[in-house]
């Protein structure tokens, strides 16, 4: 055997595709956020846009979940447009109170979604952060404002492992039953210097090993070590050497799948991607009477999955395709 292989993941995680689930974090919780509604999962993905660090992420759900008064703190303006601190740069507009609506819209669909999450997903990506100068505010992002009017530093353990407690009660107020798995982004954020990437990762790997190992019902995910220790090849990176290619991510994909899908949930999976396929056909000559009867037998198959994925539109886009005679 010429690699070593991530050894088989113990967990008490069931997931099926009617359960809600939950992603928030670093782009990594979007790449595997997208695979997860790509496949038909019940999957709200990043709707605070992408946030890096973890208290930035748990500051976030103590607003949705708790007062909000002080957002108004961390708004700034920026080439005719305002944004908030606290938020991606996705969150961006040409008032303070569109600014404030779209803020408003999405703490309150996150705190919606929290009642009947099943699983929780947090991707943490680094633990620097920039914090402005004099006031000590945290922030999410810095919107490209000027790099002296922020101090930068690395979290410590002790400031994530209460803070993350705090916030799980809080949740858990509201959704006694919602599960939580950690994981730790595997891209690297060179801008800090490897040497000091490496350093930031270890305190994100610590922590998560401390707060699963301190709850039940806290999971971790090494997507981490599956790209460090089990591919540990260029081959599965993008041009950038950085973030991961399609193939890297199609292998964790594969370990996610295996290590959290129930048996049903893997049978159903397979039956969607081979529709998915057929979906993605596209014919040489749409009337032929072959490709009609592989319209049919692909509107058959649909049909089958109705009852457990929400196919209505695919049914909808064979149908138009059909001709009335065939």
């Amino acid at each position: 055997m010429f690699r070593t292989v991530i050894e088989e993941i113990e967990h008490s995680l069931s997931i099926e595709h009617p359960d809600q689930i939950l992603t928030l974090g670093s782009c990594f919780s979007q790449e595997m956020g997208n695979r997860l509604a790509d496949n038909k999962f019940n999957v709200s993905i990043n709707p605070f846009g992408t946030i890096f660090n973890p208290l930035s992420i748990i500051e976030l759900l103590e607003l949705t979940l708790g007062s909000r008064e002080s957002l108004g703190e961390s708004v700034i303006e920026r080439d005719g447009l305002y944004y908030n601190y606290k938020f991606h740069s996705s969150f961006h507009a040409d008032t303070k109170d569109k600014l404030a609506a779209q803020v408003e819209t999405s703490l309150n669909l996150v705190k919606s979604t929290l009642t009947n999450t099943k699983v929780l997903f947090l991707t943490f990506g680094t633990a620097w952060v920039h914090e402005i100068k004099d006031r000590k505010l945290l922030v999410a992002n810095c919107h490209k404002m000027p790099r002296n009017g922020f101090d930068k530093r690395m979290l410590d353990i002790q400031e994530i492992i209460p803070s993350f407690f705090g916030i799980k009660e809080m949740i858990q107020e509201i959704n006694p039953d919602l599960q939580i798995v950690l994981t730790v982004s595997p891209v690297r954020h060179r801008k800090e210097t490897l040497a000091l990437n490496s350093a930031s990762k270890s305190v994100l790997r610590l922590a998560c090993h401390y707060l699963s190992s301190m709850a039940p019902d806290v999971l971790y995910f090494p997507s981490y070590e599956v790209v460090m220790d089990d591919l540990r090849d260029y081959r599965y990176y993008d041009k950038d050497l950085i973030h991961l290619n399609e193939q890297g991510l199609d292998y964790i994909w594969q370990i996610f799948s295996k290590t959290y899908f129930s048996k049903k949930t893997s049978n159903t999976l397979k039956q969607w991607q081979e529709v998915s396929r057929a979906l993605s056909h596209k014919p040489f000559n749409p009337d032929s009477h072959k490709h009609q009867q592989f319209l049919l037998s692909t509107l058959n198959k649909l049909q089958k999955l109705k009852s457990v994925l929400q196919v209505d539109k695919e049914i909808a886009s064979i149908k138009s395709q059909l001709n009335t005679n065939a």
